[in-house]
Parts: structure tokens; C-alpha cells; sequence
């Protein structure tokens, strides 16, 4: 068995959460070791994105650009028949002041270009990657995770050593237990997941034709994804005393449930069922939500579905991974350099992660009361976050991820120099581009990027990304890569 020479880090899985973090500990020059088990691209599911993800993470990624060439559909919020009410509802990321502007958007992606992307942007930055590689074990030393055991894409046994390994796996680690931590499943979202792909189906009316749309149903509710103008991902989220109607055959419980949600199969009208590809079968997965005991132990951090899980009604699954993806790099990045102790990063790390998985998880446990209106859930939203602003925008920022500001002045500060380029631009080609008529013209918008500025270059300590979660704490390094 061939033993390599050291690394810094040691990813295992190549999704959101992998790249994630094994792209930012690289960029501080660190050697990082990924290893992944399939060969990109792969199929996944979790196609909705968050704002959060698209201007806060992507951007320190270096990916925003490459995302909007991709041409993915352009999400402005989501449209819900869920609740007391009978009409369906809608909400915009816009109406948040923390994603107003050119911010105001996420995507709805095909999971299999969108990892490539952040897959071979790892590569481009330094990350060592090895597809077809699974990793079998971790390697243990007083107590302590020092590499990992794993088969390269020839099928030789090798080890690999590395001062930190990270489990980003996904949420069928056989890894996440070495950490010494237990996986925890909730006793309230325990449901299953029936789901494939159409052509041709109908779209909501414009400017809602790329909004996700959820619609509740006898036995759950469906997700609607429009992917591109014709594709389209469908899902039956059932609750596990419908589980029976999903095991003998698949097809005729989807056509069970499509008829039992009448707005859903309106949309379905004139929509035929891919059966052929990658998106050609129907596909059934347990959806219950679990969260572990502990997202760390000495030499090691879990990331992603290695760490937690929660229902996928808002489309939380890739913004949590990312997002965790984020947080590890910091304590990571803060570690190999020596400037935070282990324990006191990985603390902190844990602290923000369980924090943001524990705000969508109180959310949805009240938005499962299908007594209440949309009114209803909005206040709760406000409550649960604690926040100053008023309900619905409360609402729209635990959606998009920003509830915490912990991503907030990263699309903030984008957004800020997206809108004053462009405004300057149009000046320029009217012949006024000077200091003078360009703060004349614009003064609440200039004062509005003012403020913005002040979350530094991209997460500056003087943003609300930047301080502690309490005091005491640790706040983001003026790059947002480090803890300090």
C-alpha cells in the first residue's frame, strides 16, 4: 500500500460543500488533496439555489461570472399553493434590502454542470482532484484523524496523510461516524421523495416563469423546477404513512399523485415524462431531515449532508453546503497558519453552522401547519430570526440565506459595484460623466453604495459578516477566508 506525501487537507467528495471548502483553503496556498468517488459530471438532485450562494459564496469562489454565462434559469423567488389559502402566493427576493438590486436572484441549475463548475474551478486553483476515488477509512493516531485510506482511479490501495481531513461526502458517509459524533434524525420530517424529469411542461406567467413552485397535495406537497424553457424537475415530497404508495411501482404512484394535485397536473397537461439519460428514471429518496451530534472532532470537520440534512422545501440543501463549506475554510485556513487555536476555530465553525441549520429547522417545523396563512408565516419568520425589518422581508431573507448577514455584504458589496458601473456607463455614453452630475443624479443610490462599501473589499470585519456571533467570538478576516 502506497503512502503519499503529506497535505495540508484532505476533502473527501467533490459537490458544493468539497469545492467549496477545498478552493478557499487553496487560495491561501495551502495543499489540498480532494477526492472524489464518481467521475464529474454526475447526476444530483438539489436544483434550486439561493441568493446566498450566487453572489456570496460564488464570488469568493470566483465563479459568479461562469454562472451567468451558463445561462441557468434565473429564479426571483418562489411561488407556494401551500397554507390556509387556496390562491397560490408569491414572494421576491427583492423585497429584502439586503438583496435588492442586482443581487436579487438565484438559479435553478442542472446539479451536473453546476458542480463541474465548482468542481474544475478547484482544479484552476490549485486542488489537487482525483475522480473515481473512493475513500474507504480514515487514518487514526492517539486519537487523532490524520488521512485517509482510499483507492485510486487504477484500483490500487493507497493512504494519503494530511494535518485536517474534511467529510463532505454527502449524506451516505461512511465516514461522519469516525468523528465520534451520532446522526440524530427529526421525529417530525421523516418523508420520501418521488421525483423526475419532463418536457414540455407549462411555465408560470412571467416575471414568475423561473420561480420554483410548491404545491401541497393530499399526501405532501410537489416541487415544480423549470431547468431550462422545456425541462422541468417534478417531485412528490409524501409523508412516510404514504411511503406504501411508493413501493411497489413508482410510475403508477406518480401518476397517483399527479392526478390527486390538480394544479400540478394543469401544468403537466401537455408534458411527457423523460425516460431516456440521465434524467430518464424515476428516482426515490428519504428525505429525512438529521442533523449530527457534532460537526468536528480533533483533525477533522464534516461538511454538507455529511453534517446535517433538512427538508428540501426551500431549497436549502446547496446554500447549507456551501455555506458550511465557507465556514470550515475559515477555521481551517486559521488553523494552518497558526493564528487560532483547534478548538476555539472548530468551536466557532460549529457555532454558525448549527445556527443556520437550526433557523431553516425551527422555520419549517411551523410552515408544515397547513392552518395558517401566508401572513401567518411571515410573522413566524420574523420571530424565529429575531429580526428589525418587517415580516415578509424577514421571511424573504431566511429563504435566501441572508438571515444571519453572515453572506449578506459579500452580494451587498457586488451588487453595489454592478449598479454604480452601470449607472456610470449610461452617463458616460449620454456625455456626463463627471464627479459632479453623477452624485447629482443619483443620491440615494450613491448613499446606498456608500454603506455597502463598508463591508470592505469583499466581507470586511466592518460588516455584519465580520463580527462575532457573540461576545468573545471570532469575526471573518477582511477576505473572508480566516478567522480573526
Amino acid at each position: 500500500m502506497n503512502s503519499e506525501t503529506p497535505y495540508d487537507v484532505i476533502v473527501v467528495g467533490g459537490g458544493p460543500a468539497g469545492s467549496t471548502v477545498s478552493t478557499l483553503v487553496a487560495k491561501r496556498g495551502h495543499r489540498v488533496l480532494l477526492l472524489e468517488k464518481e467521475t464529474f459530471p454526475r447526476y444530483q438532485i438539489g436544483e434550486s439555489l439561493l441568493p446566498a450562494t450566487v453572489h456570496g459564496v460564488a464570488h469568493l469562489l470566483g465563479v459568479d461570472e461562469e454562472l451567468k454565462q451558463a445561462n441557468f434559469t434565473i429564479k426571483r423567488g418562489g411561488t407556494f399553493k401551500w397554507g390556509a389559502s387556496d390562491t397560490p402566493w408569491t414572494f421576491d427576493f427583492a423585497a429584502s434590502r439586503r438583496m435588492a438590486g442586482p443581487t436579487s436572484f438565484a438559479y435553478q441549475v442542472e446539479r451536473m454542470k453546476f458542480d463541474k463548475i465548482l468542481l474544475d474551478n478547484a482544479r484552476r486553483n490549485g486542488v489537487e482532484v482525483h475522480e473515481n476515488s473512493p475513500v474507504l477509512d480514515v487514518l487514526k493516531e492517539d486519537g487523532r484523524v490524520v488521512g485517509v485510506r482510499y483507492t485510486d482511479e487504477d484500483g490500487q490501495a493507497r493512504e494519503a496523510r494530511a494535518r485536517y481531513v474534511v467529510d463532505s461526502s454527502g449524506n451516505t458517509t461512511r465516514l461522519s461516524n469516525k468523528s465520534g459524533a451520532r446522526r440524530e434524525y427529526s421525529p417530525f420530517f421523516r418523508n420520501l421523495a418521488l421525483f423526475g424529469y419532463f418536457e414540455g411542461g407549462k411555465r408560470l406567467a412571467p416575471p414568475l416563469s423561473g420561480n420554483i413552485f410548491s404545491c401541497t397535495f393530499e399526501h405532501g406537497w410537489f416541487w415544480y423546477i423549470p431547468l431550462s424553457d422545456t425541462l422541468t424537475s417534478v417531485g412528490a415530497v409524501v409523508h412516510q404513512d404514504a411511503a406504501n404508495l411508493v413501493q411497489g411501482d413508482p410510475e403508477e404512484a406518480m401518476r397517483r399523485f399527479i392526478a390527486s394535485c390538480p394544479r400540478i397536473a394543469d401544468m403537466l397537461e401537455n408534458a411527457t415524462r423523460v425516460t431516456e439519460g440521465v434524467y430518464g428514471q424515476l428516482r426515490v429518496r428519504k428525505d429525512w431531515s438529521y442533523c449530527n451530534t457534532a460537526f468536528s472532532a480533533p483533525g477533522m470537520v464534516l461538511v454538507g449532508d455529511a453534517a446535517c440534512f433538512v427538508d428540501p422545501v426551500f431549497s436549502s440543501g446547496v446554500h447549507l453546503a456551501t455555506y458550511g463549506g465557507l465556514l470550515a475554510a475559515r477555521s481551517l485556513n486559521s488553523c494552518l497558519a497558526g493564528d487560532v487555536e483547534e478548538k476555539e476555530s472548530f468551536a466557532e465553525f460549529e457555532r454558525r453552522y448549527r445556527r443556520e441549520y437550526g433557523l431553516f429547522y425551527e422555520f419549517l417545523v411551523g410552515f408544515y401547519d397547513m392552518h395558517q396563512s401566508e401572513d401567518s408565516y411571515f410573522w413566524q419568520a420574523r420571530k424565529i430570526t429575531n429580526a428589525s425589518v418587517p415580516d415578509l422581508e424577514a421571511f424573504v431573507e431566511l429563504v435566501g440565506g441572508v438571515a444571519t448577514n453572515e453572506l449578506s455584504a459579500v452580494a451587498k458589496v457586488r451588487g453595489a459595484f454592478e449598479a454604480h458601473s452601470q449607472h456610470l456607463s449610461k452617463l458616460v455614453e449620454a456625455g456626463l460623466g463627471d464627479e459632479e452630475q453623477t452624485f447629482g443624479a443619483v443620491p440615494g443610490q450613491i448613499l446606498e453604495q456608500g454603506t455597502a462599501l463598508q463591508a470592505r473589499a469583499v466581507i470586511g470585519s466592518g460588516a455584519g459578516e465580520g463580527r462575532p456571533l457573540e461576545p468573545g467570538g471570532l469575526g471573518a478576516s477582511p477576505d473572508g477566508l480566516s478567522w480573526v
